[in-house]
């Protein structure tokens, strides 16, 4: 075993870690701190199972995506490119939902309920799902190190997503496991019912927001909105039905947490004046970037992508940007990965993609200026794009 390899198994498992500090994994949460909960007070020896468990979960999902990654050439996300997985994943979203606001567990098969082994097996679900959930996009360091490991042997990619499996369930393993810590969270009082409660929103503003793929473009605004006004009539409901300052003081905090998180995902932050004005890049045009004979900002994204929207809102509406890249007069093109499209996955693969959200910055010649996978600042491009105006042609 190499240096090299052993140093890229280390990354992957900051990159699970840091993972969890992207906006792509805030579905997720709600159900990795329920079984956090669900934990706390019990014996040193069912923390630790509930623990390994949990882990196990995450793990086993991540060792079948990179066993698929090296035998069949999945992509990170790829199973989000499919109708069938995404109406699966909305419908599970949607019970956990509903689950959630009725103060139920995970759905846990009936043969391990019949086993009492549903304490264990929630744990273990949580763990999967939770995995599962924080693949729609990379994060830090991650776009780098999977570009890496898919040079790899079979065995080697699989051992170094095990690491990023690993990696994303730590903080949460660590949490479960250490009875000090467990302490610190609140077992009972309404304020924690409201928090509680909050979670189903969480979980249903998520299904709301990968359900845009599956609908009409024209139905996103009415369905947000009824979920806005549903959020609002709860919070209000909520706040008159208590008079405890804590309560109350929970209540608007969550419903601002959520209320952020909708009108994030919804799209529905105000742009820019000056915004950038994006050409979608059909396939047909993909070889022909290059008879452009202008500079190039190229974007591939998805309506699953969290990140993409993040990105989307906070650096490619910046001023600064819009103002750096009309002074390059460049073309703004957009790369549409949300369904599978063989030929522009390849184009993101000859660029060094491996996963969403990814940027490239090409010359007027369609050389390659700078790559931007994961997140990054509207500063780190307007550095690159600075670039450009040192050229001379």
């Amino acid at each position: 075993m190499n240096t090299s390899f052993l140093l890229a198994v280390v990354t992957a498992l900051g990159a699970g870690i840091l993972l969890n500090l992207t906006p792509c994994v805030l579905p997720a949460v709600p159900i990795k701190v329920r079984t956090i909960l669900h934990a706390a007070g019990g014996s040193v020896r069912s923390r630790w199972i509930a623990a390994v468990l949990f882990t196990a979960g995450s793990v086993l999902f991540f060792a079948a995506l990179g066993l698929a990654t090296a035998l069949l050439g999945w992509r990170w996300g790829v199973l989000f490119q499919s109708r069938v997985f995404t109406i699966f994943l909305v419908v599970m979203l949607t019970l956990l939902a509903a689950a959630n606001f009725l103060g139920k567990g995970l759905p846990v098969p009936s043969f391990a309920v019949s086993m009492r082994g549903s304490h264990f097996v929630e744990p273990f679900l949580s763990g999967l799902l939770g995995a599962l959930l924080s693949t729609p996009c990379t994060g830090p360091l991650l776009g780098g190190l999977l570009a890496f490991a898919v040079t790899l042997p079979p065995a080697s990619i699989v051992i170094i997503f095990i690491a990023i499996g690993v990696g994303l369930a730590l903080p949460y393993l660590i949490l479960i496991a250490r009875p000090g810590l467990l302490a610190r969270f609140p077992r009972s009082g309404a304020w924690t019912e409201i928090v509680r409660k909050s979670f189903g929103w969480i979980l249903l503003g998520a299904a709301l927001f990968f359900s845009q793929s599956l609908v009409p473009s024209p139905w996103t605004l009415p369905l947000w909105l009824v979920f806005a006004l549903a959020l609002l009539g709860w919070c209000v409901i909520e706040f008159r039905r208590t008079h405890q300052i804590a309560t109350r003081i929970a209540i608007s905090l969550v419903g601002s947490v959520v209320a952020v998180a909708a009108v994030l995902g919804a799209g529905f932050m105000p742009a820019s004046a000056n915004r950038l004005e994006w050409h979608t890049l059909a396939p047909a045009d993909a070889g022909r970037l290059t008879a452009l004979g202008r500079p190039v900002l190229l974007e591939f994204t998805a309506d699953w992508c969290i990140n993409c929207k993040v990105l989307e809102k906070t650096v490619y509406d910046s001023a600064s940007v819009v103002h750096a890249v009309n002074a390059n007069h460049m073309a703004t093109l957009r790369v549409d990965l949300t369904y599978s499209q063989p030929v522009l996955e390849r184009l993101l693969v000859s660029y060094g993609g491996v996963g969403l959200p990814f940027a490239v910055v090409l010359d007027a010649n369609g050389g390659v200026v700078q790559r931007f996978s994961g997140l990054f600042t509207s500063q780190s491009l307007i550095n690159a794009l600075n670039k450009l105006s040192q050229k001379t042609w």
